[in-house]
C-alpha cells in the first residue's frame, strides 16, 4: 500500500520543512487538522477538586495554557497570589510567559530544560520545604514528575487546570487518509466522540510519545509506526523512515 495522504492531528508548524522533504521523496502529502482544542476549567469545575491555591507556596507549571487558567481562574475566585509564591517551570519559555501575568522580576521563578529531572534539581535542599502545586491538564498524568516529587521526599499536590474539548470533525473523511499521526490522548477521544463506528482497517497509525500509546491500544487501534525515537526524533522523520521501508 503507498501512502499518498496523511492527517496531522495538530495545527501545522511554523517550519514545514521536515514534511516538505518527505513530500519531495515519496510523494506523500500532508494535511493538518487538529483533533481537539484546550480551554480553562469553570470555576464551579475546578472547585469540585477542593483545591485552594493559596494553601501552597510554590507553582509548577508545563504549559501556557495552564498559566492562563490558573491566574483566570485566581481571579474568578478571588484568591490573590502572594508576591511570595515560587514558580517552577519547565522550560524557560514557559517561564518567561509568566510576564503576561505578574511582574517577572519581583517573583521568584526557576525554570528547567524540559524534563522532569531538571524541575526537581532545580528545587533542590534550598526549597524543599515549600508546599507544591503541580498544575496540570486533564489529559497528563503527570507521572514522571509525580514520581520524583515522592521519591525527594516533596510535599505536593496536583490540580487540573485545563480540560481538552474535542473538535467537530464531520467534515473530516478520514477514509480518504493514508496515515493519521496521534499525540495526545485527547486525539482518541475526539476520534471515537465523532466517529463512534470507525474502523481503521488499511489506515496506518503514528503515535508520537509515550502517553498516547496506551489510549490507542486500549482504544483497538493498531500503531503502525511509533515516535520519537534514537533514528527518528520527530514524526516527519518517523514516517520518512517508515516510507523508506517499503
Amino acid at each position: 500500500m503507498s501512502i499518498k495522504k496523511i492527517l496531522v492531528s495538530q495545527n501545522a508548524p511554523r517550519v514545514l520543512t521536515q514534511y516538505e522533504s518527505v513530500t519531495e521523496k515519496f510523494g506523500a502529502t500532508f494535511e493538518f487538522h487538529p483533533f481537539f482544542k484546550i480551554e480553562p476549567l469553570t470555576s464551579r469545575e475546578f472547585r469540585a477538586q477542593r483545591i485552594n491555591v493559596l494553601d501552597y507556596t510554590a507553582i509548577v507549571f508545563s504549559s501556557r495554557h495552564v498559566i492562563d487558567a490558573f491566574f483566570s481562574l485566581a481571579e474568578e475566585l478571588r484568591a490573590k497570589i502572594p508576591e511570595t509564591m515560587k514558580y517552577f517551570c519547565t522550560t524557560e519559555a514557559v517561564a518567561m510567559y509568566l510576564q503576561k501575568h505578574i511582574v517577572y522580576r519581583k517573583r521568584k521563578i526557576f525554570y528547567g530544560t524540559g524534563t522532569p529531572e531538571s524541575v526537581v534539581a532545580l528545587i533542590g535542599p534550598k526549597h524543599k520545604g515549600e508546599k507544591f502545586l503541580i498544575a496540570m491538564s486533564d489529559t497528563s498524568t503527570g507521572d514522571a514528575l509525580t514520581s520524583l516529587f515522592q521519591a525527594h521526599s516533596l510535599q505536593y499536590s496536583t490540580g487540573v487546570f485545563v480540560k481538552s474539548v474535542s473538535q467537530d470533525l464531520k467534515d473530516v473523511k478520514l477514509q480518504d487518509y493514508d496515515m493519521i499521526v496521534f499525540y495526545n490522548p485527547a486525539d482518541v477521544k475526539s476520534l471515537q466522540e465523532n466517529f463512534p463506528d470507525f474502523r481503521q482497517g488499511d489506515i496506518k497509525m503514528v503515535s508520537y510519545g509515550k502517553s498516547i500509546v496506551k489510549a490507542m491500544e486500549e482504544a483497538g487501534l493498531r500503531i503502525d509506526v511509533k515516535a520519537p525515537s534514537p533514528e527518528a526524533p520527530s514524526v516527519a522523520s518517523a514516517i520518512e523512515q517508515y516510507l523508506s521501508s517499503l
